[in-house]
């Protein structure tokens, strides 16, 4: 310490206004205690409970719930409660979800912290990274601001013009940083709508239609959000197969464009904008564009690297690759060629990758220990009469539901194990299965807090709650009729057997 500090003072003591230290005392947020204490309380109670019955599958097969599975399924109420309540930084949780299966011998070591480490993990590191270069360049602006200039100032073609740029955007980089990339364009958009700023027709369609597309948008390709390699890292490991990034998008991308055009048309038609153009929108646009000048290296470099990722993806016979160790190629190529530098990488979410890789430990954890398996059979129970379309559908709702409340990881790592197992019993193929629950949980339509696009296009104030939620209702019934036809047309169609022999 430096004389300067307060221990060497030689005058009067400091004060504890002036230390933080007031006469009410440390504040205490008992609301939070409250949920620690819940999630402490849940762990307890099933921890400590004595032995659960046994679960018994349709032909009469044993499946014992062990202590360890019982450890298992502690730690996930635990985890959950803690999520879903925000107790403490959402990476934070994660951490605690691999300290608690250590110090409760649940699994070995070695292989709970292991999780944090899984190509999933780096996967949605490596994504990160991807957005951050369109972000950091200027590249998503350059985009957003040619496509203004091209559509001119129809208000139809505004909305038109600037879902699709949000959608292609979602693509190939994390919907949420797209969002956040939309949101001062469409500010600037809506200002030229309405100079007051009052909420109208235009501008309620604009920001509700990009929160949706931006979503929708997130689940056609791995890049488009994290929920997707986590699903697929469960699948592999329940399953045995691999779904390739090509595979993936085969799969999402028709139910994913029948859904963004069925908005554009609903928009259209329930918001239809109060005036029919926006004078002066091109040549703003055209002006914002010309200000940023000539591409930059950093511009070309990012765009080089991400487009010949893009190429390895599609080409036949690079499919042998790893997935992982081809982004992660593209993510060292970006600080080779200085498109991304030190401070970037001390900006990475590092919060968010140790949400997924506590997400990625629970479902593991939940598997290896055999509680998944456990939990499935006994929900079997509830579907074993009932046609497979039900129990798809069924699932497909749940999650469609249960993602405006909790985060989509979250979902996933809940509904997919337990679903995944499920399936064979019922003469379901687990492709089904897997693409139907991820696609429910990039749609949450209803509630603001089912996704960070949600939210941030609430800020714009051109919107109630109320209003959201009423536009997300046909929504959510449109998706679920794609949804339906997907099933049991345009998959069968590609090559997906929807039913299997029962097992």
């Amino acid at each position: 310490m430096g004389k300067n500090s307060p221990i060497y003072s030689s005058g009067p003591p400091t004060s504890p206004d002036k230390i933080g230290i007031h006469k009410a005392g440390i504040k205490i947020d008992w609301k939070r205690m409250g949920f620690i204490v819940l999630g402490l309380v849940l762990f307890t109670a099933l921890y400590s409970a004595p032995p659960f019955n046994d679960a018994v599958d349709p032909y009469g097969r044993h499946f014992v719930l062990s202590h360890e599975g019982k450890g298992a399924l502690a730690v996930f109420l635990l985890a959950l409660a803690w999520w879903i309540f925000d107790v403490f930084p959402i990476g934070v949780t994660g951490i605690i979800v691999g300290v608690m299966q250590a110090l409760f011998s649940i699994r070995p070591v070695r292989k709970i912290f292991n999780d944090f480490m899984d190509p999933s993990v780096m996967f949605i590191f490596a994504s990160i990274a991807i957005g951050m270069v369109f972000a950091k360049t200027g590249l998503t602006r350059r985009m957003a601001y040619k496509v203004l200039s091209i559509i001119g100032e129809r208000t139809g073609m505004v909305y038109i013009g600037t879902f699709l740029i949000t959608v292609l955007m979602s693509h190939f980089m994390a919907y949420t940083t797209v969002a956040a990339t939309m949101f001062p364009l469409l500010l600037m958009i809506n200002t030229m709508y309405a100079d007051d700023r009052k909420p109208t027709r235009f501008g309620k369609g604009l920001f509700i239609g990009m929160a949706y597309v931006a979503g929708v948008g997130s689940t056609v390709t791995l890049l488009g959000a994290a929920r997707a390699v986590v699903a697929i890292g469960f699948y592999k490991e329940i399953v045995g197969m691999d779904i390739t990034f090509f595979g993936f998008t085969k799969h999402t991308v028709v139910v994913a464009w029948v859904m963004v055009f069925l908005l554009i048309g609903f928009f259209l038609l329930f918001f239809r904008p109060e005036k029919k153009t926006i004078p002066g929108l091109r040549e703003k646009a055209k002006k914002l564009y010309a200000q940023l000048g000539p591409f930059s290296g950093r511009e070309i470099g990012g765009a080089l690297i991400v487009a010949a990722l893009a190429l390895s993806a599609i080409i036949p016979s690079f499919e042998h690759l790893d997935k992982t160790a081809v982004i992660l190629v593209s993510t060292l190529m970006f600080f080779i060629f200085k498109v991304l530098d030190i401070k970037d990488l001390e900006e990475i979410p590092w919060n968010t990758i140790l949400l997924y890789g506590g997400a990625m430990s629970i479902g593991f954890c939940l598997w290896e220990t055999g509680a998944v398996k456990w939990l499935a059979i006994h929900c079997l129970s509830a579907f074993k009469n009932a046609h497979w379309f039900i129990f798809v559908i069924g699932i497909t709702f749940f999650v469609l539901m249960t993602v405006n409340l909790v985060m989509n990881t979250a979902v996933i790592t809940i509904v997919l194990p337990v679903a995944l197992v499920i399936s064979p019993y019922l003469g379901i193929s687990p492709e089904v299965v897997f693409y139907c629950t991820i696609l429910a949980a990039g749609m949450p339509f209803l509630l603001l807090a089912g996704a960070a696009p949600n939210a941030i296009a609430f800020e714009s104030k051109q919107f109630t709650l109320g209003e959201f939620f009423v536009a997300g209702i046909p929504a959510s019934i449109m998706f679920l009729i794609v949804i339906s036809i997907a099933i049991w047309v345009i998959w069968p169609m590609l090559g997906m057997p929807v039913t299997l022999p029962v097992r």
